[in-house]
């Protein structure tokens, strides 16, 4: 049985006309033990409405209004705990972009990012924003592309920091398989620009730190190359030899357990857990989104979840995004936002 924790999580409802509300109310409902503690930050007559997808006449789901984060400690099972964090919202139609929606979605964050700084609750889940939705929302939250830029504005801003002295990176995790990511949502020609040794380095020395507090040991590391076959010795590029190899034996100097860098169609598998319980490493760093994203996400969206390493709160999220495709019609998965809300119990430990 899990241990109490002294703190709730809160859930951020992510873009109200996506499946975001629709599949926190079912992992309320199918998932009393892995929601407990939880609550959601956001909007009460949202939750009500995504209630009824998943549980029509209100059978077995009861909605509570909560006045603190502590009272979700107290909450019995078959209750959806939901705290008023924003303005009443109205009701805006299923699957279309929405600028107001997106700014609502914004503001729920940026409550919760919030309260996690101030130590008021244990850690953050975040059901997905739509980043069209949001940049439509105008300033301020048209400066951020996603939840990680959004976070690590709030933490920077909390600490007297600029983002630039708070570096942060997204990490991808299932049971398969976890990678970090050098760059985050930069055009593809941005993203190579940013393979410079420093944030190479810089991102071992965030992964190696993220995960040495979650393992309990230094995390053995193995890192991708950029080029086709790793650059093939130079006859494919050179980043790997001028940009990539010094950055690794930089971390190796520091005690960082980095290796690599390797092809990057096979470091992937060799990170993968075999039959025997045995990986070759803990983590891929990989060099741009796509090259860390496609692996994890092709062994299961159900399973995915992110993490923000680097902040000064735990925060996690599903790996998919609003799916307005499937919004309103109560078929939406909640498997992946349940992965995520048992990383954040571990992570809070």
């Amino acid at each position: 049985m899990r241990r109490p924790i002294a703190k709730s999580i809160a859930i951020t409802p992510g873009d109200p006309c996506g499946i975001g509300p629709e599949i926190i109310a079912r992992a309320f409902l199918d998932a009393p033990h892995t929601t407990a503690n939880c609550f959601v930050a956001g909007d009460f007559g949202l939750m009500q409405r995504a209630a009824a997808l998943v549980d029509p006449g209100a059978q077995k789901l009861k909605l509570r209004l909560l006045t603190s984060p502590e009272q979700a400690l107290q909450a019995a099972p078959g209750t959806l705990p939901v705290m008023q964090v924003v303005p009443a919202a109205p009701v805006w139609a299923w699957g279309q972009i929405n600028a107001q929606a997106g700014a609502l979605a914004a503001d729920c964050v940026i409550w919760a990012a919030q309260a996690a700084l101030r130590q008021e609750i244990a850690a953050l889940v975040t059901a997905p924003l739509h980043k069209e939705a949001l940049s439509a929302a105008g300033a301020p939250y048209n400066a951020f592309p996603g939840h990680t830029e959004m976070l690590q504005a709030q933490a920077a801003a909390h600490l007297g920091l600029t983002t630039q002295q708070l570096p942060v990176r997204m990490m991808l995790a299932n049971d398969d398989l976890r990678t970090v990511l050098v760059s985050i949502h930069l055009s593809l020609r941005q993203a190579i620009e940013a393979v410079t040794q420093a944030n190479v380095l810089e991102t071992l020395r965030i992964t190696h730190k993220a995960l040495l507090a979650a393992l309990g040991r230094a995390p053995m590391i193995g890192v991708a190359g950029l080029n086709p076959h790793a650059g093939e010795g130079g006859l494919f590029g050179s980043e790997e030899r001028e940009i990539i190899a010094p950055a690794v034996l930089q971390a190796q100097k520091e005690g960082i357990q980095a290796t690599g860098p390797f092809a990057p169609d096979t470091v992937f598998m060799r990170a993968r857990q075999k039959p025997s319980g045995q990986r070759d490493f803990d983590v891929v760093v990989a060099m741009y989104h796509d090259q860390g994203l496609i692996p994890v996400k092709y062994l299961g969206l159900e399973q995915g979840v992110n993490v923000t390493l680097g902040l000064p709160l735990i925060r996690t999220s599903p790996d998919h995004g609003t799916a307005f495709d499937l919004a309103g019609k109560g078929l939406a998965n909640a498997a992946s936002l349940m992965a995520a809300l048992r990383m954040a119990h571990q992570l809070v430990g």
